[in-house]
């Protein structure tokens, strides 16, 4: 590999990781029992192994597919506002295995604490409400879009990109 395409390359993974750490919420795709894909999204809090996780009401058709299918691909979007393409937004987006965390598991209240150090006291009152849910998401494969003609397959175990076609 020539120094430059390492440097590209270099560039591209601190920029994938900018754009994520540059999110509040992540949008989420999911589908239920009968195949019917959805999307929503989520506020999230990220662990420093790369896991995400949002707390979610039972009243939200994704919380239920989750449930029942525990995948999800999770997209990372730069701002219209902010592209100089629409047709390029620079994209992260991540397969995701899903798994509920129950009150009493370990890491729960840690977790919960973090979304409520971030978000606030809303947290406070959506902790007590029957109907909320802690969920993991592990991402297990990755894609960052950085433009047109620049798509890279993400090492999740070390950060490191691909050029796709490459």
């Amino acid at each position: 590999m020539t120094e430059n395409k390492h440097a590209d390359l270099l560039h591209a993974a601190e920029a994938y990781r900018q754009l994520i750490d540059a999110q509040q919420t992540l949008l989420l795709s999911t589908c239920s029992t009968n195949l019917q894909p959805d999307i929503s999204y989520a506020p999230f809090v990220r662990d420093e192994q790369g896991h995400f996780y949002i707390f979610i009401s039972e009243l939200a058709k994704h919380t239920l597919n989750l449930l029942q299918n525990p995948k999800a691909s999770a997209l990372f979007i730069e701002p219209e506002a902010g592209c100089r393409n629409l047709f390029a937004r620079a994209r992260v987006v991540l397969q995701c295995r899903v798994r509920a965390i129950a009150p009493g598991e370990p890491g729960h209240d840690r977790r919960l604490q973090a979304l409520e150090d971030k978000f606030g006291t809303v947290l406070a009152l959506l902790r007590t409400l029957p109907d909320f849910h802690l969920l993991e998401l592990t991402p297990e494969t990755g894609q960052y879009v950085a433009g047109f003609g620049k798509a890279y397959a993400i090492d999740l175990s070390t950060g490191v990109l691909r050029p796709f076609g490459g």
